[in-house]
């Protein structure tokens, strides 16, 4: 009787998974969603963007206006990637972005021959 239940619950929740999965196809519109989740530490393609600039030596204020949006948001955006690579400065930052290889040393150097 016991291994009956045990069963038929085993049952139900194979069933649930599987309307559950239904589900996320439903509303995704059939998207694949083995697609793994970015940790929460993982910088944004803007972040990434903003990373370069400050790379390049731009202030918020230059940031901004390359970019067309208010300085708020440039600061913000620091913000958030000094918080995601746990740094308080700048330095630090960029510290932080060459030893997880989110930036190339080469990368400032091809800029800048490039505007001679």
């Amino acid at each position: 009787m016991l291994a009956e239940k045990q069963e038929r619950v085993g049952n139900n929740q194979d069933a649930a998974v599987g309307r559950s999965s239904r589900m996320i196809r439903e509303v995704s519109g059939g998207a694949d969603m083995s697609v793994p989740k970015r940790r929460p530490e993982d910088l944004t393609p803007r972040e990434l963007e903003i990373l370069r600039l400050i790379w390049d030596g731009h202030t918020n204020r230059s940031i901004a206006e390359l970019l067309n949006i208010s300085m708020k948001t440039a600061d913000t955006h620091r913000a958030n990637m000094m918080k995601k690579l746990r740094a308080s400065n700048t330095a630090q930052l960029l510290k932080a972005a060459l030893e997880g290889k989110l930036l190339g040393t080469h990368e400032g150097i091809r800029r800048s021959e490039g505007t001679k």
